[in-house]
């Protein structure tokens, strides 16, 4: 047997905590895709959708990657529940699955992934609505930061500066990123909470060369300065010289210490 749910709501209403919760309480075989959403007047979705699933990944390693699974190995599990999440910034016009975007069943008909359940934060009781906001105007910004890695310092400055209104008005900002002893964190900051949340993930790669996996920064705000951000985030990464520097010395500390 096999659930389908489908998890909708704005940037920041928390529906990425939600789904791994449940999905920590779920004993079996389990799965996750995040939809891209669309984008409405004025309303700019988020480019990116890998944010997400790396993170729940790293909590949870048996998680199965649903866009690139085949639907058959997807029936062949027992009890396996799937989580499909989707940014959206308007409430539904119906409640329940009637309330799904017609252009979401046509996606998810592709995928051969329909939902039994459909919930909306700010719709549906049984979600949390703390922290669900209703969008005007939001630009969006997403950079790949694949293969970089930033000084700790000068990424600590940054992300104060940048929830703190230095590059505009900014009600959402999460990152995976690499940091030079081969930490690899989730930075994550809503405009309805009080501080970020900052996450060092299991994923920890030995500081030798530059780290292969999935790295970036969405931010979602008004009156952003795009240029700005892109310029000041290349200043705090770390260039190849002082990287093999960092490692070497690391990498001496290790054999000391043995």
């Amino acid at each position: 047997m096999r659930q389908v749910w489908l998890i909708s709501g704005p940037p920041g209403c928390g529906k990425t905590s939600w789904i791994l919760n449940r999905l920590k309480k779920h004993n079996s075989s389990c799965g996750f895709l995040r939809l891209s959403g669309f984008s409405e007047n004025s309303l700019e979705q988020a480019t990116s959708n890998e944010i997400d699933y790396v993170f729940l990944k790293d909590q949870i390693p048996q998680l199965i990657d649903l866009s690139k699974s085949s639907d058959q190995l997807c029936t062949d599990q027992d009890d396996l529940l799937l989580f499909i999440e989707l940014p959206q910034f308007y409430l539904p016009k119906e409640s329940g699955l009637a309330g799904i975007d017609r252009r979401v069943i046509n996606l998810l008909e592709n995928l051969k992934l329909i939902p039994d359940r459909y919930l909306h934060f700010g719709r549906d009781n049984e979600l949390p609505i703390d922290d669900t906001l209703n969008f005007e105007k939001i630009e969006s910004l997403s950079i790949n930061l694949n293969e970089t890695v930033w000084d700790p310092p000068s990424l600590n400055t940054f992300w104060f500066e940048l929830v703190n209104g230095a590059y505009g008005d900014v009600y959402r900002a999460k990152a995976l990123m690499n940091i030079i002893d081969g930490r690899f964190m989730l930075f994550n900051w809503i405009v309805s909470r009080n501080g970020s949340q900052f996450l060092q993930l299991n994923n920890f790669a030995p500081p030798k060369g530059r780290p292969q996996r999935i790295s970036q920064l969405i931010i979602q705000g008004r009156n952003l300065d795009f240029v700005s951000i892109k310029s000041t985030v290349n200043l705090c990464l770390v260039n190849d010289a002082v990287l093999q520097f960092h490692q070497a010395s690391l990498g001496n500390q290790q054999l000391a210490a043995t």
